[in-house]
C-alpha cells in the first residue's frame, strides 16, 4: 500500500449479489484492490456492474470508474488497473475505453486521455514499479 493516504478513511460498501454476466467481460470474477487501501475497488463503490457496458456484436467495452475523492492521485493507477486486466482477459479484437466518471475528479479529461492513449498506456506499462503496483491490485487476494 502507499504511504501517505489521500483519502484515509474510505467509505466501505457492502457487496451487492452479482448478476450474472454472458459475454467476454468480468471485471470482478476476480477482485481488483484498490492501490491505497486493503479494500476491492468494488468494496469502495469505485467500479459498479452498472458502470460496465458491453458491446459484443461492435467488440466495445466501456467501464466508468468513480474515484473515492476528487482529487485522487491514484486515477490513474486505478484506471491502468481496470485497461490491464481486460487486456489480460479479452480477445485483442475489443477496444477497450476507460473513463472517470462524468465530475468525479479535478483533473478528469486529463485522466481520461491518458487512460485511452495508446502510446502512453504502453510506456506506463514500461515502468517496472508501476507493473508491480498493477500486478498486485490484480492479483488474487485469499480472503
Amino acid at each position: 500500500m502507499v504511504s501517505g493516504l489521500i483519502n484515509a478513511n474510505p467509505i466501505v460498501y457492502e457487496k451487492k449479489e452479482r448478476r450474472p454476466r454472458t459475454g467476454p467481460v468480468d471485471l470482478e470474477d476476480e477482485d481488483i484492490k484498490d492501490p491505497e487501501h486493503p479494500y476491492s475497488l468494488e468494496d469502495l463503490k469505485v467500479i459498479t456492474e452498472d458502470a460496465i457496458e458491453v458491446d459484443d456484436k461492435r467488440s466495445y467495452v466501456r467501464v466508468t470508474f468513480t474515484p473515492t475523492v476528487e482529487h485522487c492521485s491514484m486515477a490513474t493507477v486505478i484506471g491502468l488497473c481496470l485497461r490491464v486486466k481486460l487486456m489480460r482477459s479479452l480477445p485483442s479484437r475489443y477496444k477497450v475505453d476507460i473513463r472517470v466518471a462524468p465530475g468525479t475528479h479535478a483533473t478528469e479529461a486529463a485522466v481520461n486521455k491518458q487512460l485511452n492513449d495508446k502510446e502512453r498506456v504502453a510506456a506506463a506499462l514500461e515502468n517496472p514499479n508501476l507493473v508491480d503496483m498493477v500486478d498486485d491490485c490484480l492479483a488474487p487476494s485469499f480472503e
